[in-house]
């Protein structure tokens, strides 16, 4: 019996959120009917109005605290006043000064993602579409990357030019000095704050544009990898299979947000990845399975449940597996409504980060380590740090309540980065990173941040364990790739905020670490200067279920003269259909060309790589 609709094959309300069915102005469209005016008023009124009225006003509030404070100076500090006040800033400084550190952090970079990065990328990367327009086809190397600094540099000079412009019109009416007697005019003081703040905004923005242009200019552009051969028969190795963007569903047949009906339904295509990792572990082991990011379409309790019953068959496998978190793990607030958002105030995303937590927890909490935030050492295990915490949180998870959700809001920020240290002084060790930037709104998920702490505990383990390699894990990719597009929405993609500086710090690992993502569903390896980047395909993203897909198990390790190494890849391939993989065997649709099987076995621990 066959129904007229088939339910199984979706219908337009699947693509209802669907990037790759509807376009943006669509999307736009529904978005402006669907959502909910006071919601968006009073988030508004929180993150933009209030900072952005506060950042106009503070000239003011100083200039006159200066003169109140200059007047009377004698009477001040002729008593016991100024003790008490440096008992009370020791004591914030001492109890909110990390969390105050975090939050102004945020903040800063969430500028830098409304204001800057969109428009310095949206204008460099057009330039850089229409140069390379022009460009033969046969260009060298070196003349597209020449094209791509001088795209970043002429794109700094325009955001610097443009906002200055702003900064001289709005001029005129800003006022930077007062008296007592102007807080009693409401009208003036908004009046001036409101021109403050928009100098203060373009100012900034045309100094931060014109030093990103800088730095991406003089910095080394992404270039593709060439690969080195098949891993040598001499030198540690190891074999890590990289999984990303999996977007498990939690339903039978649901369809994923950005797909909708032009993606697949369910979780067959990530049962089926498991099932060829199963197979390949018992002829030739893995000694890592790294998923790194969006393991969820939306960060549901029923969808994280779906992805430990589909780990659940495969307990050998589950002993190699560690993840990170993505956007889509947080940031998206309705997976149906894109035109939903979480007001500032709300326990939601605290409840999502917490689903995450509890997961990677039962995965992977005895095998990595939370990092010290004072020191950047290596601590406790995750399961250890999350132990005092377990009441709270369950109490939260079952609540929601407002309270709750501030008592565990350092929970989430502390827990990362996690390592998976080295076992031996040269071994490989795993540094996990949270690379999400904190959104309240489904339409604007996907931004990404990596923070100067969690930086600073990679260098810090760099430094400590000097002889091993590392596999940096981050959902978000740092750079937009170095390839040609026919279309400029092809260029524009959601790299880190503040990408072009986390590569820059880097580069000082002098060679001894690669950086693993997902995020953008591509499949490319790369290098910036001395850094290498590898992107991992989503095996369930942007076909249908007629359709391919693959992934790659990696073999790094030591290659010429002791340096970290990329070697050659093996591709493994998910035949379309969903039943297929299993009618073929899960080894049948391995490309052989790739697979450079010679029978050898190993242990498949990190502290026993492989020796070939």
């Amino acid at each position: 019996m066959r129904p007229i609709v088939d339910p199984r094959e979706g219908d337009v309300e699947d693509d209802a959120s669907s990037t790759k069915q509807r376009t943006l102005v669509s999307l736009a469209g529904s978005l402006l009917a669907e959502i909910s005016i006071p919601k968006l008023l009073a988030a508004w009124t929180i993150l933009i109005v209030l900072p952005a009225l506060l950042l106009g006003v503070a000239p003011l509030l100083i200039s006159i605290w200066i003169s109140m404070v200059s007047s009377k100076a004698l009477a001040i500090f002729s008593g016991v006043l100024p003790a008490l006040l440096l008992v009370v800033l020791i004591g914030l400084a001492w109890f909110g000064g990390r969390p105050l550190w975090r939050m102004m952090e945020a903040n800063f970079w969430t500028l830098n993602a409304l204001a800057v990065q969109p428009a310095y990328a949206l204008s460099r990367e057009a330039l850089r579409q229409l140069a390379e327009r022009f460009l033969p086809a046969d260009a060298d190397q070196r003349s597209r990357d020449t094209t791509r600094a001088l795209s970043a540099a002429v794109s700094g000079l325009l955001i610097c030019g443009l906002s200055i412009l702003i900064v001289a019109l709005a001029w005129p009416g800003t006022r930077w000095t007062g008296t007592l007697a102007d807080l009693s005019s409401v009208s003036t003081l908004a009046h001036a704050a409101l021109h403050n703040s928009i100098v203060i905004v373009a100012g900034y923005l045309a100094v931060a544009g014109l030093t990103w242009g800088l730095a991406d200019t003089l910095m080394p552009q992404p270039r593709d990898l060439p690969l080195i051969g098949p891993a040598p028969v001499s030198g540690k190795i190891w074999r890590v299979a990289h999984l990303s963007d999996i977007h498990v569903v939690g339903e039978r047949f649901g369809f994923r947000i950005e797909g909708g009906r032009s993606g697949p339904r369910g979780n067959e295509h990530f049962k089926a990845a498991l099932a060829k990792l199963d197979a390949i572990h018992a002829s030739e082991p893995l000694d890592l399975i790294l998923i790194s990011g969006d393991i969820t379409d939306a960060g549901r309790s029923s969808e994280w449940a779906e992805f430990l019953d589909a780990l659940s068959p495969y307990p050998h496998l589950t002993e190699l597996m560690i993840m990170i978190p993505g956007n889509h793990d947080l940031n998206v607030v309705d997976r149906a409504n894109p035109a939903r958002l979480d007001l500032p105030t709300s326990p939601n995303r605290r409840l999502r980060e917490i689903r995450a937590l509890s997961t990677m927890a039962a995965l992977q909490g005895d095998r990595v380590h939370v990092v010290d935030d004072a020191t950047g050492e290596p601590r406790s295990t995750l399961n250890a740090f999350l132990e005092p915490y377990a009441e709270r949180i369950a109490r939260f998870a079952d609540r929601g309540t407002m309270r709750g959700a501030w008592e565990l809001a350092n929970v989430w920020p502390q827990a990362f980065p996690m390592v998976m240290l080295p076992k031996t002084e040269d071994g490989l060790g795993i540094i996990l990173l949270d690379s999400n930037a904190q959104t309240h709104f489904s339409f604007t998920n996907a931004l990404g941040l990596v923070t100067r702490e969690q930086t600073k505990a990679i260098e810090t383990l760099a430094r400590r364990y000097s002889k091993a390699k590392w596999i940096i894990a981050l959902h978000h990719h740092v750079v937009e790739y170095p390839r040609a597009a026919k279309a400029l929405s092809e260029r524009i993609g959601t790299a880190l905020v503040n990408g072009t500086w986390f590569v820059r710090r880097m580069q000082r690992l002098g060679g001894r670490a690669m950086l693993m993502h997902g995020h953008r569903h591509i499949d490319w390896i790369g290098s910036c200067g001395e850094v290498v980047i590898v992107s991992a395909p989503s095996p369930v993203m942007d076909v249908t279920d007629d359709r391919d897909t693959h992934f790659y198990i990696h073999s790094v390790g030591t290659g010429a003269e002791g340096a970290f190494t990329l070697f050659e890849p093996q591709r493994v391939v998910l035949r379309g259909g969903i039943d297929s993989a299993r009618e073929d065997g899960p080894m049948a649709a391995c490309d052989q060309a790739q697979a450079h099987r010679t029978g050898r076995r190993s242990s498949a621990s990190m502290d026993s790589p492989h020796k070939m």
